[in-house]
């Protein structure tokens, strides 16, 4: 619960501050005195009568009220002075950094949580415990170095672990990256991640408020918070960059299902970022170059120019944006023609366009307009540009300065001499620019920007969905995997087509219903759950000898107790499977099924309830998308269908939380119809 008292208050104590610089209660109240707080700042200090300056009293019972308290005193004496703050000085909000709180031990766990609930008694705020403070344009509440310097432009920056804050703050520096406000939420014992979204949401200005937000997160409470607030703020303008840690499994998950297997923690990570519309980053550096990119005009397509004076460098840039699907058009004809036409002899004007080291700076400020106002197919400008000793570098410095804000187009500076002209690339940072030093670290972040998709909306597709019918099947169904009838019955009701099929136990059963399917069909056995392993399916039975034949093989496997008859189909094997994920709700995983659902490991993941345009990013952003397009001669799979299939499955999990695993593998697709051969649907209730 964030407050006004937490962002810009009149008054602060700082409980254990001191004159030890070593110490987090000196570094901070240092801090703040060197950021020109201007409320009322006090002390408390059994000790030192005064501390850096500032008047210190022995204990709280002196000070006058006081809306924000920092706590810099031992865990176990924390208790008692937030009840000693709340009831006698009138504070409602406590930065609490000190440690020894729920991360430590069970005693911890119990003081966290009654001082949460005093402060919510109190309508207080608390951050914290075990974090370095919080930065706002009022004060520098932090313990730790550097202290960012804040500018109504730069990023507001939340993070779950305050080293990590300390170490990005670190990495945006030599970039010319600035900080709006900074917020280390520690053990998250009352205030979260999702908190801070959900104010720099409610408050939200536009034209006022940063648009770009960085997340640290190492644990995600509240997904529906998070995705609400994330999706809403960039709705309004904002852009989000995250890091989320700790998404890897210690151990081995029992997963009886293809989904089970693929699916996780990190899977529905992804799905939550990309159905908000929060580009995910794997790094300090990828999160920080996200946000200078953020800096700069939005790229509004995926053609871009690149300008330079050195080749290698803009080989690996081509290579890394045409990994990432963007796209470095040739430049031909009258083009191609003028552009040589403004450089020295050897140059190029193909795309990288390269001007040589003997480039003059009116040659690059040439070479920048043009592209700008003439390439009409280019959609942004990459201009890598170091020192050669040939040119004045502050010249070149300055000319992209203005070309920046002049040109319409944005233009992404890759000044990589970082060391040699230290000076002069400060002076540029310090005009409000950004650096990017590293061509592929660039590259590959712009194209994590491109290939993030904008916030679903918040719509459930539920036309032609059964839903009565779903939760009357759902609720008398056993738990465990499903019959083969019943599953029928769920896809039928969800719109899902599938394919026909029966279930014979016996000889006599078998020569009756084959005549209803027809030849060629498919055998599988009923009962194991992975027919394949134990040898349960028999494809392309041509004739009653060959299924009489499989049918007395199968029904002495162990586990059998029937087999299924299906008609045989043909086309693509595709692959749609669900795993509920405890707080995140269905995860959807969708790809190429058979067998290459697990030897590729080509799939992509939602959440559930999917939008069709959520539904056709997943498909579109597989690697084999191709195969699905269709590819070499090979007709492709209609993917208005699979499209609807994915979300009619989605609306089904929506209302269906009692299934756990969903497999729909493979699925047969072509140009005409996609149907589902086989499925495994596991619940719990």
């Amino acid at each position: 619960m964030i407050n006004k008292f937490l962002i810009s208050p009149d008054s602060i104590v700082v409980v254990g501050g001191s004159n030890n610089l070593r110490k987090p209660g000196g570094r901070i109240l240092q801090n703040m005195l060197l950021g020109g707080y201007a409320g009322r700042l006090y002390v408390v200090n059994p000790k030192d009568e005064l501390v850096q300056g500032i008047r210190s009293y022995a204990d709280m019972n002196g000070l006058p009220d006081v809306e924000l308290a920092i706590l810099a005193i031992a865990a176990q004496q924390c208790v008692d002075a937030v009840r000693i703050l709340l009831e006698q000085k009138n504070t409602k909000a406590f930065i609490i950094l000190s440690a020894g709180f729920s991360e430590d031990s069970e005693e911890g766990r119990l003081m966290e949580k009654e001082i949460v609930a005093m402060a919510e008694k109190a309508g207080a705020c608390v951050i914290g415990p075990n974090c370095i403070g919080v930065i706002t344009p009022a004060y520098n509440g932090v313990f730790t170095t550097p202290v960012p310097r804040l500018s109504a432009g730069g990023c507001d920056f939340a993070s779950g672990s305050g080293a990590t804050a300390v170490f990005i703050i670190e990495s945006s520096l030599p970039k010319g990256l600035t900080f709006s406000s900074v917020f280390s939420v520690g053990n998250s014992a009352q205030t979260g991640i999702e908190d801070i979204l959900e104010y720099w949401d409610n408050s939200y200005r536009h034209g006022i408020s940063s648009p770009i937000k960085l997340l640290y997160i190492e644990n995600i409470k509240e997904p529906d918070k998070l995705l609400h607030h994330a999706s809403s703020l960039i709705r309004k303008g904002c852009h989000i960059a995250a890091i989320k840690a700790g998404t890897t499994e210690a151990g081995s998950r029992a997963a009886s299902s293809h989904t089970g297997a693929m699916a996780s923690a990190d899977s529905a990570v992804e799905a939550l970022f990309r159905k908000a519309g929060i580009v995910r980053c794997f790094g300090r550096e990828e999160l920080t170059t996200v946000a200078s990119v953020f800096t700069h005009k939005p790229v509004k397509g995926k053609n871009i120019a690149i300008i330079t004076h050195a080749g290698g460098p803009a080989v690996m840039l081509t290579d890394a944006l045409s990994a990432g699907g963007l796209s470095i058009p040739r430049i031909t004809g009258e083009h191609h023609e003028k552009m040589l036409g403004m450089m020295n002899p050897g140059a190029s004007a193909d795309n990288p366009v390269d001007l040589i080291a003997t480039a003059t700076p009116e040659q690059l400020g040439n070479v920048i307009e043009y592209a700008d106002k003439h390439l009409q197919e280019i959609d942004s400008i990459m201009v890598i540009f170091g020192s050669n000793g040939m040119v004045d570098i502050q010249e070149i410095y300055e000319l992209l300065h203005r070309k920046i804000r002049e040109c319409t187009k944005p233009i992404f500076p890759i000044l990589p001499s970082v060391t040699s002209t230290r000076e002069e690339l400060e002076y540029f940072m310090n005009l409000g620019n950004v650096n990017f030093p590293d061509e592929v670290v660039l590259g590959r972040a712009l194209t994590k920007i491109f290939n993030t998709p904008y916030p679903a909306e918040e719509k459930i597709h539920a036309d032609d969905v059964n839903l009565p019918v779903i939760r009357i099947i759902i609720e008398q169904a056993p738990n465990g995997y499903l019959e083969p009838g019943i599953i029928q019955q769920l896809l039928s009701a969800a719109g899902i087509p599938m394919v026909k099929e029966v279930v014979a136990s016996n000889t006599r059963m078998l020569n009756k219903l084959a005549g209803e399917i027809g030849y060629p069909m498919a055998l599988k056995v009923v009962g194991p759950v992975h027919k394949s392993d134990v040898g349960g399916v028999t494809l392309n039975i041509k004739s009653d000898a060959h299924l009489k034949a499989e049918f007395k093989r199968m029904t002495k496997i162990k586990g059998v107790h029937a087999v299924l008859m299906q008609k045989m189909l043909h086309g693509t094997e595709l692959f749609i499977g669900a795993s509920y994920e405890p707080r995140f709700g269905h995860v959807i995983l969708c790809g190429l099924g058979g067998i290459f659902v697990e030897v590729l490991g080509d799939v992509s993941s939602g959440l559930a309830p999917l939008t069709f345009d959520e539904a056709q990013s997943m498909i579109r952003s597989l690697r084999v998308y191709r195969i699905i397009q269709g590819t070499r001669g090979k007709p492709g799979i209609n993917e208005k269908k699979f499209t609807e299939i994915i979300v009619r499955l989605s609306t089904l999990l929506r209302y269906a939380t009692e299934i756990k695993e969903m497999d729909l593998n493979p699925l047969i697709g072509n140009a005409d119809e996609i149907t589902v051969v086989d499925a495994r649907i596991r619940i719990e209730k």
